[in-house]
């Protein structure tokens, strides 16, 4: 493994992340006031004004971008646009009018891994594809999860969230469960396309199935409880995903 160029492409998106999370903060910082969830982040608790939460953001963005572009390739650095064009520009405006939001803001969530797919190979073939589609997938029951637990709190900031009419948490639970089964199929990819080996396909089916069964019973619950159970489910499941990922590679 290559660790120099790894530590490149790693800095390059966490800067551009973090500007656009500032960006993101910026936009939101009269909503982020009305939740008990965000109202401690810097801006809407003063720590921080506006106009610097601004300038960092696009500095930060275009410093990431440019980064990749000079020590990776192009590939990268226009990936990582994209991602935060669709973040600033799309996801962000559409948390105040459409419910999609969450499967929207999941493309620029999972594109990270399609970065450093580009700057080590130069292309986008069907291995970075596959780890886009597990990262995707995996956003939704986590945020659903999110989205259920402090719906009073996105109602109260004007969010329109799959929660906002979900009192019985029925939709939310059930949602979660349908994209938990897909991602089981879809987390498979990898050993099929000859990335990793068979161990991991059997890794795979553990983690997955023990979400599936969380989410199952976020289903028949629809607690509060059984909501946090989930989302703290995802938590650990992504990391040994990834982990599972790396320890078997061919």
């Amino acid at each position: 493994m290559d660790y120099v160029a790894l530590f490149h492409v790693v800095f390059g998106t966490a800067a551009a992340a973090a500007g656009a999370a500032a960006l993101n903060q910026w936009w939101e910082r009269r909503v982020d006031a009305l939740m008990r969830r965000t109202r401690t982040r810097p801006i809407p608790a003063g720590r921080m004004p506006p106009l610097q939460a601004l300038v960092l953001g696009i500095a930060l963005s275009v410093f990431g971008v440019a980064y990749l572009a000079i020590v990776c390739n192009l590939l990268s650095a226009t990936l990582t646009a994209i991602t935060i064009g669709i973040y600033i520009f799309a996801y962000t405006p559409l948390k105040r009018t459409s419910t999609g939001n969450t499967a929207v803001g999941a493309i620029p969530g999972a594109i990270p891994p399609m970065i450093g797919w580009a700057a080590a190979r130069g292309n986008i073939g069907a291995g970075a594809w596959s780890l886009f589609a597990i990262i995707f997938l995996w956003q939704l029951p986590h945020f659903f999860a999110i989205a259920w637990m402090y719906r009073e709190d996105y109602s109260r900031a004007g969010f329109r969230m799959i929660s906002s009419d979900d009192r019985s948490g029925e939709k939310s639970a059930s949602q979660s469960v349908f994209f938990c089964i897909l991602l089981l199929v879809m987390a498979g990819l990898p050993a099929f396309l000859g990335i990793v080996n068979f161990v991991y396909l059997a890794i795979e089916l553990l983690l997955s199935g023990l979400f599936i069964a969380i989410a199952m019973r976020f289903l028949r619950m629809r607690t509060a409880s059984a909501a946090r159970a989930l989302f703290l489910a995802s938590i650990v499941y992504l990391p040994l995903i990834l982990a599972a990922l790396v320890l078997t590679k061919s």
